[in-house]
């Protein structure tokens, strides 16, 4: 045989036989999207996406202005709201005996909500997140939804049999506020929350008192428990660990709903420590070296800028970029006064006012005013710095140079002012919300001593479907509206955003008939412009053509539809913003003012 066979030939042994490759096989619409394997090297935790059995045919967006000549339907498109939707489950692979179990759904699978209006019946469905792991690798704790969005629970789950415990459930007849929604920004990781050193703390951001405030949870304790470290009525926007996690660095609107501060916490919690003071927002980045802090800083007449400080309370910020042109620095912008008024239930609805006196014009002999409705999502803009409705914010100081008083109301559901003010639409849009447009609409009239028949109402988006439910639900308040890019039929919208706070058409139709204008389009009596891009992938043109032909056949006269060719949800070109607000100009001069 020759020496090569004790050298392991071919006819020789190789050593000892190799341990068979743990392998975890994928069922059929299954894929993975993540994969952890666990400290000791021995489990791989799997998130995997399961997409329905029948697929919902995807909503689909044609553009006509195309370089073929031809329509073309655009990419990405989307589903609507109640389609079936895809699931996320967690299975976990012991790569030492080859076997795999399923994460165990047991503890929430009763169907606690049936007495809910609108609720799911039958087992709950739930969406697992990927596990966020103590540093030590002891606990791994993961965050599990249910579909409909009513609770969250951290769970940690045995990897050798996938059985669940829970450590703290939130829940609301509403739907849970997601981490990271309207700057409410989240430790990030699967659970969206953050490990102290002790590897027996974590933290995480909820709005279990009613406000989003930080919470700690001391995984040692014979039962866990989440402990709030800062409370009131105000909100932590946002919440980051030290590099040695011994502090939290906060941001909050503790000193005012339309202000944010950047604070310093011992992460065992104990007194804040205010950072910054200059008025407005402040959006701080730690350095490396936490001697230092980097501030994205606006005003409500300033935009961002940015500015460098020590991280010191108090300390002075020196700027260091200067963005705009001189010409537009020496414009005498406006400073829109913050308001409060009383809506109709007692509530106190902050607003941005504007008057021709704040530009040094005088007030138009007739009173004309009007009501700017921001868009939604989750939201806020009657606050103390630079609005991201910049070119509304210039056309609003347009309006106060011609004589109009302007107002701008943080709505019922505008983000900023807590739980209870966030959920205030649910199961009917077009209600508390339009209610607090109105009453605004009445605080002007008492207090601004404007005309209660030259009063008119715009927006975008969710703006311009509350324009239209203005218009159709209560014709006497206003004289005229611009509705632009607006939803007119809550079932053709997305399922992320409208089944939290609808249910589903399938499940909660009567909410989806309150909520949508097209039910209610007979109502219009005054004059309506809706302006639309017709190459929309947000909020499809095709809602803004649906109504058109339900107020053909009403035979309603007194309304116009403008498509933009080239746009879709934010417009992009400079020609499409000018002949948009010269629209709406138009409209308000002729309707509010008779200037024809």
């Amino acid at each position: 045989m020759g020496g090569r066979g004790g050298r392991g030939g071919r006819g020789g042994a190789s050593g000892p036989p190799q341990a068979p490759i743990a392998r975890f096989a994928l069922a059929v619409r299954q894929s993975v999207s993540s994969l952890l394997l666990s400290a000791d090297e021995r489990y791989v935790w799997i998130e995997i996406s399961e997409q329905p059995e029948v697929a919902a045919r995807p909503q689909e967006t044609p553009a006509y202005v195309t370089e073929s000549s031809y329509p073309e339907m655009l990419p990405g498109a989307r589903s609507n709201v109640g389609d079936e939707q895809s699931v996320r489950k967690l299975a976990i692979l012991d790569v030492q005996e080859n076997t795999s179990v399923w994460a165990d759904a047991a503890p929430f699978a009763g169907n606690e909500w049936s007495a809910v209006p609108g609720a799911v019946t039958g087992p709950r469905i739930v969406n697992w997140g990927s596990p966020n792991m103590s540093g030590d690798g002891a606990y791994a704790v993961i965050s599990v939804r249910a579909l409909d969005n009513k609770d969250r629970w951290f769970v940690t789950v045995n990897p050798a049999t996938g059985a669940a415990r829970v450590i703290d459930n939130q829940r609301d007849d509403a739907w849970i506020r997601e981490q990271g929604v309207g700057g409410g920004g989240g430790f990030g990781g699967g659970a969206g929350i953050a490990w102290l050193p002790d590897n027996q703390h974590f933290l995480f951001l909820s709005e279990k008192s009613g406000y989003l405030h930080l919470h700690s949870v001391d995984m040692s304790a014979p039962q866990p428990m989440a402990t709030p470290l800062t409370q009131g009525a105000w909100e932590v926007t946002n919440a980051a660990l030290s590099e040695d996690g011994s502090l939290v660095f906060l941001t909050t609107n503790e000193v005012h709903p339309g202000e944010r501060h950047f604070y310093t916490m011992p992460s065992s919690g104990g007194a804040m420590t205010k950072v910054t003071s200059l008025t407005g927002s402040n959006a701080a980045t730690v350095s490396p070296d936490e001697r230092s802090i980097a501030l994205i800083y606006s005003y409500s007449t300033k935009p961002p800028e940015l500015y460098m400080m020590p991280l010191a309370p108090g300390a002075e910020a020196a700027q260091v970029t200067t963005t705009p042109s001189e010409e537009w620095r020496n414009f005498k912008w406006i400073e829109p006064k913050i308001v409060t008024y009383k809506a109709r239930d007692g509530q106190d609805v902050y607003a941005r006012l504007y008057t021709p006196e704040m530009i040094g014009a005088k007030r138009d002999k007739k009173k004309p005013a009007v009501v700017f409705v921001h868009g939604a999502g989750y939201l806020q803009n009657a606050h103390k710095y630079w609005s991201s409705y910049y070119r509304e914010y210039m056309f609003h100081n347009l309006l106060a140079s011609k004589g109009y008083v302007v107002l701008d109301p943080d709505y019922r559901a505008s983000s900023g002012y807590g739980r209870d003010w966030r959920t205030g639409i649910y199961r009917f849009m077009g209600g508390k919300d339009l209610e607090d447009v109105v009453d605004g609409a009445k605080f002007l009239v008492a207090t601004e001593k404007v005309d209660a028949k030259r009063i008119g109402v715009y927006g975008g988006s969710y703006g311009g479907f509350i324009t239209l439910m203005a218009l159709f639900t209560t014709p006497d308040v206003f004289v005229a509206g611009a509705a632009l890019r607006p939803v007119t039929d809550w079932a053709h919208y997305n399922h992320g955003y409208t089944s939290n706070i609808l249910n589903t058409p399938q499940t909660d139709p009567e909410a989806y008939r309150k909520s949508s204008p097209i039910f209610h389009a007979d109502g219009l009596k005054n004059r309506l412009l809706i302006l639309h891009g017709m190459v929309d992938t947000n909020v499809f043109f095709q809602d803004s053509v649906r109504l058109a032909q339900r107020l053909i056949e009403l035979r309603k006269e007194n309304w116009e539809l403008m498509g933009f060719p080239v746009e879709s949800h934010g417009f992009t070109e400079e020609t499409s913003w000018a002949d948009e607000y010269k629209r709406i100009l138009k409209l308000f001069e002729q309707e509010l003012r008779d200037v024809r």
